[in-house]
């Protein structure tokens, strides 16, 4: 089975370990949205409009009754079209409204079901170049749901394909500008502090894989040493 298809597989699980999520009466802000609009969210999933559930994905946790209980019904119309680059929302900010809806405290096959999407998408990212949402993206929202980075890293120093050279370096292209690296924090609300992890990694762990001489810049493994000596 290809990477793309197993990603497809992990989509459909999760759909199927969803459909246990009944439907309940949703209520919310009646600024930003109307009648109509709770009925369509207390109704079937498959009925929602596309831009209604993109503004759900989007919107802070306050303009709802139920925050985590709708964000909880409504991920399988949000994770699918997210990781194929069809939701028109930042992805950085799913991972953040998913943390705040608590998702890791979810039924097991609930939470079971969304880390088996965040790692088949993983692999499946690092086996397709381009990819349908860029790396340094699905790194950053699957790093901030589950608040770790190594593992991540880890996978992808393994995978030594074609397509996860071309994404390396894509993201040193992308990190080194103006040495963002240094000072590289993920999330929409940069809740995670990746400078330190990705730098070493790249430094070290990858560093034959890419060839960037700005990765040889004496600033770069002083700020490593440095922050390795703040966390000791």
């Amino acid at each position: 089975m290809s990477s793309s298809e197993q990603l497809t597989a992990a989509l459909d699980a999760l759909d199927h370990a969803f459909a246990s999520e009944a439907p309940f009466r949703v209520t919310g802000c009646t600024y930003c949205y109307d009648e109509r609009d709770f009925a369509q969210l207390s109704g079937p999933l498959h009925l929602m409009a596309d831009r209604l559930v993109s503004s759900v994905a989007a919107k802070t946790p306050d303009h709802w009754e139920d925050f985590p209980r709708l964000y909880r019904r409504l991920v399988p119309r949000v994770i699918r079209p997210l990781v194929t680059g069809r939701l028109h929302v930042d992805e950085e900010l799913i991972a953040s409204r998913l943390v705040q809806a608590g998702w890791t405290t979810w039924d097991p096959p609930l939470t079971e079901a969304l880390r088996d999407v965040w790692s088949t998408w993983w692999q499946s990212t690092l086996r397709t170049h381009p990819s349908p949402v860029p790396v340094r993206n699905s790194l950053s929202v699957i790093t901030v749901a589950t608040h770790s980075l190594r593992p991540w890293l880890n996978t992808w120093a393994a995978t030594r394909t074609p397509a996860a050279d071309a994404h390396l370096t894509d993201l040193v292209d992308d990190v080194m500008f103006e040495f963002e690296i240094t000072d590289l924090r993920m999330g929409f609300y940069e809740e995670y502090d990746a400078a330190a992890e990705l730098l070493g990694w790249l430094l070290s762990d990858v560093r034959d894989r890419v060839v960037d001489v700005r990765l040889d810049d004496p600033y770069l493994h002083e700020r490593l040493r440095a922050s390795a000596q703040r966390s000791h």
